[in-house]
C-alpha cells in the first residue's frame, strides 16, 4: 500500500506543473476532484498553495510550500525506503535523456537545419518509430519504480497515451508544451526525479 498522502500529492502535482487547475491536479494526483478541492482548501489555509484567477485559473506552491514540499518527499522516502529504487530509475532515465532529447530536435528540424512543417508523412513516421526503443525503456523504469513507489505508476500511462496519439497522427502530442504530450510527460518526470532525491540538476540532466 502507498505511504504517498493526498496533501503531498496535490502539492507534488503542483511542484511538477508549476501551475495547475484543479481538474489536472486530479489528472496527476489520481485523486478525485472534490479530495483535491478539500487538500488544497487547506494547503491555502496553511500558506502552501495561493490561486491565481482571470483568464487562466489555477494553483501554484508559495515559497512555504515548495519549502513543505521538499519535506513531505524527504519523509516519504524515508518511510518507504525506496530511495535506492529511485536513484536505479534515476540513472537509468538519464541514459536516456541524451536519447531523448536528439528525438526531439529530429521532430522539430530537418536534416539540413530548417524547421520541420511536418509536410512530410515518412520523415516525421521514422522519428516516432526511432521513439520506440527510448518508449519501451522509459515505461520499464517508472514500471519497476512504481513497486517500490506507486506514484510514478502514472507515468507508463502517460508516455503510452502520448505514444497511441502521436501513432493516430496527432502530431502535437510529441512535444508541443501543456497539451499531454510525450514531451510533457518526461519533462514532469524529470523534475519528479530531481524533486524526489532532493538533488539540483546537474551537467548530466542536460535540459
Amino acid at each position: 500500500m502507498s505511504t504517498t498522502t493526498s496533501p503531498l500529492l496535490v502539492l507534488h502535482a503542483l511542484r511538477l506543473s508549476g501551475f495547475a487547475a484543479p481538474a489536472r491536479v486530479a489528472e496527476m494526483s489520481g485523486l478525485d476532484e472534490p479530495a483535491v478541492a478539500a487538500a488544497l482548501g487547506r494547503a491555502q489555509e496553511d500558506g502552501l498553495v495561493t490561486e491565481r484567477t482571470g483568464r487562466i485559473s489555477g494553483w501554484l506552491l508559495t515559497p512555504a510550500g515548495r519549502t513543505a514540499h521538499a519535506s513531505l518527499l524527504a519523509d516519504e522516502l524515508e518511510a518507504t525506503g525506496a530511495r535506492p529504487a529511485v536513484e536505479e530509475a534515476d540513472a537509468a532515465f538519464l541514459t536516456l535523456n541524451e536519447p531523448f532529447k536528439q528525438l526531439c530536435s529530429r521532430w522539430q528540424l530537418r536534416p539540413d537545419g530548417t524547421p520541420n512543417d511536418h509536410a512530410d508523412p515518412a520523415y516525421d513516421a521514422s522519428v516516432v518509430a526511432d521513439l520506440g526503443p527510448v518508449h519501451e525503456q522509459v515505461v520499464a523504469l517508472t514500471g519497476r519504480l512504481a513497486k517500490s513507489l506507486p506514484r510514478f505508476g502514472r507515468y507508463p500511462r502517460a508516455f503510452t497515451a502520448a505514444r497511441e496519439r502521436l501513432e493516430a497522427g496527432d502530431g502535437s502530442a510529441f512535444a508541443k508544451p501543456l497539451s499531454g504530450s510525450y514531451h510533457d510527460a518526461w519533462m514532469e518526470l524529470h523534475q519528479d526525479f530531481l524533486s524526489t532525491l532532493g538533488r539540483e540538476r546537474s551537467a548530466a540532466d542536460g535540459h
